[in-house]
Formats: C-alpha cells, structure tokens, sequence
C-alpha cells in the first residue's frame, strides 16, 4: 500500500500546482499590455495635437492657401420683383366685391378694371359731386339775376357782391369733389350707383391676386388685392462683406444663375449700393437688376452672382473637400506644426468646379488641411483625450 500511495500524492501535488499557474497565466497576459500600443491624440479647445508617428497623420492631406488675382467677384442674392415695374393695388375705400374681372397670370393693360366693389363711401363721393355741380348752377343763375337787376337799379351792391361771394364758394367746392371723384376714377356725369371700380395704374400681369367675390375689404388691409408687375424685370437683392465691398462698383456686369437652369446665364449690372451697413449682418444691401423676356427667372429664387468688372480682385480659393459646415456656419482646419491642428471659422462664397473661394479666416500661407478635415471634426468634438 505504501508504494502505491506515493505516486498518488505526488501527481496530486502536481496537479496542484498546474491548476495555479494556469489560474495565474491570464492576470499575468493582461498586466502585460503591448509595449507599442500608439498613444492617445490631446484636443483643447479648438485644437488637436497628435503623437510624433500617429497613423492618423497619414491619412490627412494639406494644401498651402494661395492668393490670386480672380476675374470676377462670387456673390449670392435673391431675385425679387422690379419695383420701378409693380404695383400693389389697394382699394381706398371699404366695401364688397360684386365682381372680379383679372385673374392671375393675365395680361393687362393700364387703368384696365381689376374689380368692381360696392363701397358706401364711393357713393357718398359721387352725391357730394353731384351736389356741389347742382349748387354751383343755381349761384351762377343767382348771380346773373341779382346782376341784371343791380343794372336796372333794383338790386343793392351788397346783394350782387353776397351772390359773387356765393358763387365763388360753390365754385371751389365743385371743383374739390369733381376732382376726388376722377382722381379715384369716377365720372360726375354718371348717377349715383356706389360701385367703385378698382383699376391697375400700371401695365403688366397679374401676379398675385388676394380677393374673392363677396370678400369685404379695407383700405388699411395689409396685403394687397392685386400685384402687378412686368415679370421680365426682376431685381437682384446682393448682401456684400465689407471686406468685399471695394471690389464692386455701380454699373458692374453682373453673371447671374439659378439652380433651375444650371446651363443658363442671365445678364444682370448693378444699379445701387447702400450707404450703410445692415447692424446685425454687417452686410451692405446691393441692389442689381436683370431682364428675362423668356420669363424663366422666378421672384425669389436665390441665384448665384459673379461680379465682372474689369477690375483684378484677389481671393483665396480651396478645395471644397476642406470646408465642413456645422448649425449653418463653415469652418477648416489649419497645420500649425506637423502634429498640432487648429479649426477655424471662415467665410465662404459659392463653389465652382470643385473650389470654394473664402473671404475670411485664412491668411495667404495657411496650410489648410483639404483631406480628412472629419477626422480631425471628430477628435476635437471627442474633448481632451481623444
């Protein structure tokens, strides 16, 4: 028995011991950890710096800002109608519409009806006119009786000067309600009837339309019954920076282009420049102006502008790759030093073909970072330790 229980003990204490070192074996594997894991990218604030030999580094690509001499000046705007060409057309007295004679899109010509309203205070106008006309036939045959009898010695010259005085008020007031009435486009000659007829000053088509038959209406409405305007002429509404505000003169030849016709290009100039610079925006309103016979341009419409004079204009173009948006404002990431890089808000013009010229935030020189900007977006919005 004896020489049995040895062996038995021994391959037990050894077994022992196996169970222990395995039980150990993983602690030891995770205490151990690589020696050449890479370490971790610093981000402060706006800037992230990454170790000497990082693999990110690879992946980013920087181009060295230049300026040139660009031939014309990238701007936006908004097409809105020709004021000089539009009228809105109120009625200047309240009422209902009886009748509706201009529908929308039609063409029109001047003083042509827009719409027939029955308004009281028309009426009370074509009385009054009619009145005064009455009373001024009766102070003229007053005075012509009072005249005649004044030269066969009948009458007093107080009473010839009273029917003169008499005559001549009736004259002044007259003339005060005939003229009312044509100017809002009645006749004196037609009867009282209290429609008045509301007409456009202007020619033109009809582009908006806000009435109804039946509709009650007011002077003092804040929209207009009719708009009319000659949809050829279009305004272009520019907000230029003030550090582009040199490069644009009165008179300028303006490109203009729209996303609904990608392949076309109107032909615009500008007419005004703002004295002022808009307090919140720190813009200076520019106004242009463009004819569309064929009438494709659409009040509105946000268009693309390039400013040509013949002036040489300097500016700052990247790849649209580098530029990143974020809650509508546009940033890039500029290398400082090999490893470190900085974000920085700029402000940019329209792209084309492939560029984005930028009006403010980069320096000639730059190293702008123009691939893996989100990558580098990422690091900084991961905070310190990325």
């Amino acid at each position: 028995m004896t020489p049995v229980g040895r062996p038995v003990a021994a391959a037990t204490s050894s077994l022992v011991l196996v169970l222990i070192a395995a039980a150990g074996l993983p602690a030891c594997q995770k205490a151990a950890a690589p020696p050449n894991a890479p370490p971790h990218a610093r981000a402060v604030g706006e800037s992230i710096e990454f170790p000497p030999g990082s693999p990110q580094l690879s992946a980013l690509k920087v181009e060295i800002a230049v300026q040139s001499s660009a031939a014309s000046l990238p701007l936006t705007g908004r097409l809105t109608w020709d004021e000089d060409a539009t009228t809105r057309v109120f009625p200047p007295f309240s009422g209902r519409i009886l009748r509706l004679t201009a529908k929308p899109g039609a063409r029109i010509r001047s003083n042509s009806v827009l719409a027939e309203i029955s308004a009281p205070d028309f009426g009370q106008a074509q009385s009054d006119a009619g009145r005064s006309a009455a009373d001024l036939a009766a102070a003229e045959r007053a005075r012509d009786r009072i005249a005649s009898l004044f030269e066969r010695g009948a009458a007093a010259r107080k009473d010839l000067d009273g029917a003169e005085t008499d005559l001549a008020r009736a004259r002044i007031e007259a003339q005060r309600t005939r003229g009312r009435l044509v100017r809002w486009g009645g006749s004196p000659k037609s009867a009282p009837d209290q429609i008045y007829r509301l007409t456009s000053p202007i020619g033109g088509v009809v582009v908006e339309r806000n009435a109804n038959v039946g509709q009650e209406v007011r002077p003092d409405a804040a929209s207009p019954l009719f708009v009319v305007t000659d949809p050829g002429r279009q305004w272009v509404l520019l907000d230029v920076t003030e550090r582009d505000l040199p490069s644009i003169r009165k008179g300028d030849h303006l490109s203009i282009r729209c996303m609904a016709y990608p392949e076309r290009t109107f032909s615009g100039r500008i007419d005004w420049i703002g004295d002022s610079l808009d307090p919140a925006t720190r813009t200076v309103r520019v106004r242009g102006s463009v004819r569309d016979p064929s009438l494709s341009l659409k009040a509105e419409m946000y268009v693309v502008v390039e400013d040509r004079g013949d002036r040489p204009r300097p500016i700052i173009a990247v790849p649209a790759s580098a530029i990143l948006t974020e809650d509508g404002k546009s940033f890039c990431f500029l290398q400082e030093t090999p490893n470190r890089f900085r974000r920085v808000a700029v402000e940019i013009g329209p792209e084309r073909e492939g560029r984005v010229p930028v009006r403010s935030g980069i320096a000639p020189g730059s190293r702008v970072v123009t691939q893996g900007s989100l990558l580098l977006a990422a690091a900084v919005a991961s905070g310190p330790g990325a």
